[in-house]
Parts: C-alpha cells; structure tokens; sequence
C-alpha cells in the first residue's frame, strides 16, 4: 500500500509540472516570445493543452476572469498540492506509522 501511495504522489507531482509548463508556455506564446508557427512549439503547446485543458476548464466554469488574467491554472496547482501533501502523503505517513 505505501508503494501505491508514493507512486500517486509522484503522479500528482509529473501533473504539476505539467500544468505548470502549460500555464509557461500559454503566457510566451501571448507575449510573442515563442512563434506557434514552428512545428516543435506547435506539438509541445498542443500535447500540453490536451493534458491540461480538461482540468482547467472545470475550474474556469467557477473562477471569474480578472483582468484578462486567468487564475485557474494556479488554483489546480494549488488543489494538487493540497491533494498530494495533505491526501496522500497523509495517507502514507498513517500507513507507514502502522506498521
């Protein structure tokens, strides 16, 4: 069970990455740094958006925009955190005190 529940953690760790290189990328591409035209960039931004986009649409439904700033990449960050820390790894630290 421990094992199970390191390997979840470490999951939900590639997943921050994840949404965090997307919410990167997002903001280089806006600002004209990175030219989506290159077909490199173009794949990276797609596969990132694919894995990101449906987790951070159910967020956007309930988070209203701000100023043309989008926060609901942070607040998946943020809920991914508390899901790995508190969760999970609370979870492991019980299961390993068991013993």
């Amino acid at each position: 069970m421990p094992e199970l529940l390191s390997f979840i953690a470490l999951l939900i760790q590639l997943y921050i990455y994840v949404v965090f290189a997307a919410a990167i990328l997002s903001w280089l591409v806006a600002f004209n740094m990175l030219n989506t035209r290159n077909r490199f960039i173009y794949m990276v931004g797609s596969a990132l958006n694919r894995l990101t986009e449906p987790a951070v649409s159910r967020i956007r439904r309930y988070v209203p925009e701000l100023g043309g700033f989008d926060f609901s990449p942070l607040i998946l960050i943020l809920a991914l955190f508390f899901l790995r820390d508190v969760v999970v790894l609370g979870w492991l630290a019980r299961a390993a005190g068991a013993r």
